[in-house]
């Protein structure tokens, strides 16, 4: 029979490990999915890394899936005990370099991007989604949203030329059945630039829903779309 002093201290264990688990265990309310105009980043940086393959066609990229709460905040770098594991998306590796690109250097394969977005964000999805699960669900939200056909299908084009701000929310709105958080890129001219789309996801990362909040910021009224 064991001791109470032996009981006592089993109980501490598995109570300590319990907050352990709960420390890791990050809840959210749900995702944004955050898409990026290529055109935008690299008119303002004026310097751009591309994939081995070569520079991406013209689309949007995918900036990130961030888990979000519905006040606005997010948690950030949650598991340090799961490190980026190139291995685990070999096979999704050309589809994200296609619709992933990283457009910052010193990295032109995609890794180091990838690397900062799983530590960063996707880490603290791991309840809902373990890594392979949360690039292939970006990358086929990505494909569900379809962006630049629900503007180009609107006669929005990435021509250079500016559109209106409710313009484009209609668009994408009308293509993608929910409305979008639209943010603005300044170029060196003052020109408002559409920079990036935020789009909200369920918590299980399958569906877009209505956002329950969108981030800070604005554009302008008139929207510079740049060419790439």
């Amino acid at each position: 029979m064991e001791s109470k002093g032996s009981i006592l201290i089993k109980l501490l264990l598995l109570f300590q490990l319990s907050i352990l688990c709960l420390s890791q265990q990050q809840d959210f309310d749900f995702f944004y999915l955050v898409q990026q105009w290529p055109g935008s980043f690299c008119d303002s940086k004026k310097s751009c890394c591309y994939p081995t393959t070569g520079k991406p066609a013209a689309d949007f990229g995918i900036h990130g899936l961030w888990p979000n709460y519905k006040d606005g905040t997010y948690p950030s770098n949650c598991d340090p005990n799961s490190p980026f594991d190139q291995s685990q998306i070999s096979d999704l590796t050309s589809s994200l370099q296609k619709n992933w690109p990283t457009l910052a250097c010193p990295s032109g394969d995609g890794i180091q991007f990838w690397t900062h977005e799983w530590e960063k964000h996707g880490t603290c999805s791991e309840s809902s989604l373990k890594q392979h699960d949360y690039f292939e669900t970006t990358l086929n939200l990505k494909q569900k949203s379809n962006l630049l056909e629900a503007l180009t299908s609107a006669g929005i084009q990435a021509d250079g030329n500016s559109y209106s701000l409710s313009s484009i929310k209609e668009a994408i709105e009308k293509g993608v059945g929910f409305t979008p958080f639209i943010q603005c890129n300044v170029d060196s001219s003052g020109n408002s630039q559409l920079y990036q789309v935020y789009l909200c996801v369920d918590t299980s990362g399958s569906n877009f829903i209505q956002c329950p909040v969108f981030p800070h910021g604005k554009c302008g009224s008139q929207i510079e779309f740049p060419t790439f």
